[in-house]
C-alpha cells in the first residue's frame, strides 16, 4: 500500500514537473518594462517585480505573493509564476514580492510557513518599504493553493503580532487549501478523481508536508483522525461543520463522513493536522476577527472548493468583509495557465477577476 501510494504520487509529481519545465522553455508574454530583481529577505529568497514609476505617483501599492504547488513544486522563478507576477505588477502598477520559500523534501512543516512569515515581516519594515517606494497602507498578502494556505496562515500570525506597526490591508486567496480535518466535504467527494488535483494526491501532499507516513493515507481519507472518540479533534469540530457553513447549492445530496471510533494515534504522530499554522480554517473566532478585508476565489471542479467557501463564511461570521468569487466552470490551478499552448479561458477569466478586485480594493 505504501509503495502504491508512493508510485502514484511520484507519477503525478513527475507529470507536473514536466509541465513546469516545458513552460520554462517558452518566452514570457508579459511586459518587458517591469524591473525584476532577486533579493534575500531575512534569509529567504524573493523575486521583486517593480513597475516603472508614474509621474504623479510617489508611493506604489504592493502585493506579497506566495506560489502554489503542494508545498513541494514550482518556484517564484518558473515562467508560470514569473508571468503572473509581471502581469500583476503592470496591471496594478504595484510592487510584487514573490516568495521563494523552501520546498518538500528539503524541508517540511513548519519551515515553509516560517519562510513565508519571515520574508513578509521583513518587507513590512518601514525602511524596506521606503526602499521600494511602497505605500505602507496599501499592501496585500496573496497566494494560490498551498500558497493560499501560507498566505492565510501568515495573515493570521501577523494579526496577533502586537509589535507589528504595519499590517496588510488585504488578503487574497486563490483556491486555497485550508484544512486537513475532513477529506469528505462535498467538494472532496464530488471531485475526488478530478485532474489537476485528485483527492489522493492532496492527501499525500499533506502527508509529505507533515513528514508523515503514506500508510496513514487511507485512515485520513475516511476521517479516522477526526473520529468522535479522538479527543484532540473535539474542540475543532464546530469550526469545520460543513453542514452549517456551506450553502445548499454546494452541499447537494452529500452526507458527512464522521467515524464513531477512529485512530487517536494519528494525531499523536502528526500533531500538525490540528495546528492552525498549517490548517488556518481551524483558527479560533478571536483570530478571525482580526483578519483584513478578504478575497477568496474558488472553482467548482476542485476538491478544495469547500475549504475556501467555509473560510469565507467563518470570516464573514467573525465580522470580516469578504468577497467570495466562485467560478462554476473552472478547475484547480487554472489561473496560471494563460500561456500558449495552455492559454485556457478559465485562466484568463479567473486572473482578470482577481486582478480587478485587487485594483478596486488595494
Amino acid at each position: 500500500c505504501h509503495l502504491i501510494h508512493y508510485l502514484r504520487l511520484s507519477h503525478h509529481l513527475i507529470a507536473l514537473n514536466y509541465v513546469i519545465c516545458t513552460f520554462d522553455k517558452l518566452k514570457s508574454v508579459s511586459p518587458e518594462d517591469i524591473n525584476i530583481t532577486d533579493a534575500v529577505f531575512d534569509g529567504v529568497e524573493v523575486r521583486v517585480f517593480e513597475p516603472p514609476a508614474k509621474q504623479d505617483e510617489r508611493l506604489k501599492r504592493s502585493v506579497v505573493y506566495i506560489h502554489g504547488g503542494g508545498w513541494a513544486l514550482a518556484s517564484a522563478r518558473t515562467s508560470l509564476y514569473n508571468n503572473l507576477c509581471r502581469i500583476m505588477a503592470e496591471s496594478l502598477s504595484a510592487v510584487v514580492v514573490s516568495v521563494e520559500y523552501r520546498l518538500v523534501p528539503e524541508v517540511c512543516f513548519p519551515e515553509q510557513f516560517h519562510d513565508a512569515l519571515r520574508a513578509t515581516k521583513h518587507f513590512l519594515q518601514p525602511d524596506v518599504l521606503a526602499e521600494y517606494s511602497v505605500d505602507p497602507s496599501r499592501i496585500a498578502i496573496s497566494g494560490d493553493s498551498a500558497g493560499g494556505n501560507l498566505a492565510a496562515a501568515v495573515c493570521q500570525q501577523l494579526s496577533k503580532d502586537e509589535h507589528l506597526t504595519i499590517r496588510p490591508k488585504l488578503q487574497a486567496l486563490i483556491y486555497p487549501v485550508l484544512q486537513a480535518f475532513d477529506f469528505n466535504t462535498p467538494s472532496y467527494q464530488q471531485n475526488m478523481n478530478m485532474p489537476v488535483l485528485p483527492r489522493y494526491v492532496m492527501i499525500n501532499y499533506w502527508i509529505d508536508y507533515f513528514n508523515g507516513n503514506y500508510d496513514l493515507a487511507h485512515s485520513l481519507l475516511i476521517n479516522n483522525h477526526t473520529a468522535l472518540d479522538v479527543g484532540q479533534a473535539l474542540s475543532f469540530r464546530g469550526r469545520l461543520n460543513w453542514t452549517s457553513l456551506l450553502p445548499s447549492s454546494f452541499k447537494k445530496n452529500y452526507k458527512p463522513v464522521i467515524q464513531t471510533t477512529g485512530k487517536a494515534d494519528i494525531v499523536e504522530e502528526i500533531p500538525a493536522l490540528l495546528d492552525v499554522r498549517a490548517v488556518p480554517l481551524l483558527a479560533e473566532n478571536e483570530t478571525l476577527q482580526l483578519q483584513p478585508k478578504t478575497y477568496i476565489l474558488t472553482c467548482e471542479n476542485d476538491v478544495l472548493r469547500d475549504d475556501g467557501v467555509m473560510y469565507a463564511k467563518r470570516l464573514e461570521n467573525a465580522g470580516v468583509e469578504v468577497t467570495l468569487d466562485h467560478f462554476d466552470d473552472c478547475f484547480h490551478g487554472c489561473m496560471i495557465f494563460t500561456i500558449w499552448p495552455t492559454d485556457f479561458s478559465a485562466g484568463v477569466q479567473t486572473r482578470n477577476s482577481y486582478i480587478k478586485w485587487l485594483d478596486e480594493n488595494l
